[in-house]
């Protein structure tokens, strides 16, 4: 019998509390071992092989203490190239750690093994681990459980329980086929056929001979309050969340803390994580909850997975109103979610994020910045090849007379065939990328009105460097080119402050006096807003290269996506390491 989730994190919190008690204060190293395996998973009534970690969809979940070092034998027993990132942690002066593939290391190989070795580093609370190859974190992703150091408490209510909610997508074809055939014929991917929780699609997806699809289940007591560390590992959706009746108090986003506050409903973006404490009622309710997601998007239908998951919050009740009265008998309610397209419902929630800028818990915003930059984030064009027909086989993008692209300042970034960070390390750059990513558009234009009448982006492995403690500020400004929408960006090796978010043009006259600059929320990822622009701050205190891309898997592998490289500072502790002895080749 499967053990519960909830029960699994009590277990491993108390684990952690024992080695604590007996260790002291001392930070400790974890071990674990990820076996990367072919498993035959059913769902949707069909069965498929698909790629996990220790057979398990989703996988496994890594727990340490802030302060603790981690390692991570990955053997790769799967027939595909394999990489690990472990989504927000900063990996201070542990770059060669980080995980993508083609950017701090090659991939590791059929039959071939890696140990990734890092310190959580001033976060606690919830981050994840994916595959950081293809489309391979479909199925490839678990949670990352960091509790605070032994003795120090939650600058909140401590929960009576905690528990990870993960939000995934199911295909029921091969994820790697769709994004290859996608890129042979230019056209957007076929779209995802349910959403899951905690790998369950739920009763709202038809299920086998009259049998509903299984559904997470949370059962609660009454009066108790439930932590739930909420992880969107969903490939290509943006999602609302809520629960029936139930209000959800949000006190920590990517792994750092935030004035508490509640809501009806919550969005979080694909890489995106937020813990959030749920109070069950005070007594037994009668009554069932669903818990449902569903997707943000501002595209038109038909590309993005319009459908909805849910899961089931029941009571435990302890004496039955009958013996044969049974769960099923009774009522349950569904929450209201946002519409799918109700940007005000995501501007009025982003608002209300603020770090918790305590004396403990400090907003350490850069006041003054040393370098500004502005980029454009967006989709754009490639053309088709000379002689291919209007929607040919492989000119399927948009009017069937371009390839779909995606782009950062116009370049769409090409993955090398060996990975940056040696080649920056070793001094052999060349003919791997070039040091001059643009630090702006080369050629303004109304960003968020009519498109210009040339849409196509040009390719390119560009790095923009920055010398070692450079105080960055940077403004992402989506672009209307193919349709404003919303792009969660993901910036490795860094925590950065949201200053600055508005909609429309951003303003260099006017915004930057609207800029929160006391107490702005901290996280790792940010939706710059469909049709607006979003500003942040970070000090480049982190040497060695590190990715920065848009977290739709789809936008993505059509090119939206760059590289920083951040300087060796003067210091020993300023300087990256060498690189380990088990790098993976390529």
């Amino acid at each position: 019998m499967a053990v519960p989730s909830s029960l699994l994190l009590i277990v491993a919190a108390l684990a952690l509390c024992v080695t604590a008690a007996v260790r002291g204060a001392e930070a400790v190293t974890r071990k674990y071992h990820f076996d990367v395996q072919m498993t035959s998973v059913t769902k949707l009534c069909s069965t498929k092989s698909i790629v996990t970690v220790n057979g398990q969809y989703p996988g496994p979940t890594l727990f340490a203490r802030e302060g603790d070092h981690v390692e991570v034998n990955v053997v790769n027993n799967s027939p595909y190239n394999m990489s690990i990132h472990w989504h927000g942690v900063r990996q201070l002066l542990s770059g060669w750690y980080d995980g993508p593939a083609y950017i701090t290391q090659c991939p590791i190989q059929p039959g071939q093994s890696y140990v990734y070795r890092f310190q959580i580093a001033g976060q606690r609370g919830t981050l994840w681990w994916h595959a950081h190859v293809s489309w391979l974190r479909a199925t490839v992703h678990g949670p990352i459980v960091i509790l605070p150091p032994a003795g120090v408490p939650y600058p909140f209510p401590a929960p009576d329980h905690e528990l990870p909610v993960i939000f995934g997508e199911w295909w029921r074809n091969d994820t790697e086929a769709v994004i290859a055939q996608a890129l042979r014929s230019g056209g957007g991917p076929n779209v995802s056929d349910a959403f899951t929780i905690n790998g369950l699609p739920g009763p709202l997806y038809g299920g086998c001979s009259g049998k509903k699809e299984d559904a997470f289940r949370l059962t609660v007591k009454p009066g108790k309050t439930y932590m739930l560390r909420l992880i969107n590992a969903a490939l290509n959706d943006e999602l609302f969340f809520a629960v029936a009746n139930h209000t959800l108090t949000v006190v920590d986003v990517d792994a750092l803390y935030v004035k508490p506050f509640a809501v009806d409903s919550l969005l979080i973006a694909p890489g995106q994580t937020s813990n959030v404490l749920l109070t069950a009622k005070p007594t037994f309710p009668g009554a069932m909850y669903y818990m449902l997601a569903r997707p943000y998007a501002t595209t038109r239908p038909g590309t993005f997975d319009n459908s909805t998951v849910a899961g089931v919050l029941e009571y435990e009740e302890h004496e039955p109103a009958s013996p044969t009265a049974g769960k099923n008998h009774l009522p349950i309610f569904t929450p209201t979610l946002p519409q799918i397209n109700d940007t005000s419902a995501v501007s009025n929630y982003t608002a209300k994020l603020r770090s918790l800028a305590s004396a403990a818990y400090p907003a350490a915003v850069p006041q003054a910045v040393d370098r500004e930059f502005f980029f454009t984030v967006g989709l754009g064009t490639h053309p088709c090849a000379a002689g291919v027909p209007v929607n040919g086989s492989t000119c399927q993008g948009p009017n069937g007379t371009a390839r779909f692209a995606a782009s950062i300042n116009n370049v769409s970034f090409v993955l090398p065939a060996t990975a940056l960070l040696q080649s920056h390390y070793t001094g052999m750059s060349g003919g791997v990328y070039a040091s001059d990513f643009p630090f702006a558009p080369a050629h303004p234009f109304n960003y968020t009105g009519a498109p210009p009448n040339n849409t196509n982006v040009m390719n390119g492995t560009r790095a923009l460097v920055l010398p070692f403690g450079a105080a960055v500020e940077l403004v992402m400004q989506d672009t209307s080119i193919l349709g404003a929408e919303s792009h969660p960006l993901h910036l490795h090796g860094f925590n950065f402050f949201v200053v600055g978010q508005g909609s429309g043009n951003y303003d260099p006259a006017h915004d930057p006096a609207r800029f929160n600059l006391v107490d702005p929320v901290e996280r790792n990822t940010v939706g710059v807003p469909a049709g607006g622009w979003a500003a942040i701050r970070f000090r480049a205190d982190n040497p060695g290269v590190w990715f920065m891309h848009c977290h739709l898997e789809v936008h993505m592998s059509w090119g939206l996506k760059m590289a920083w490289l951040v300087l060796d500072g003067s210091r020993p502790e300023q300087k990256l390491p060498p690189p380990p002895a088990d790098l993976p080749k390529c």
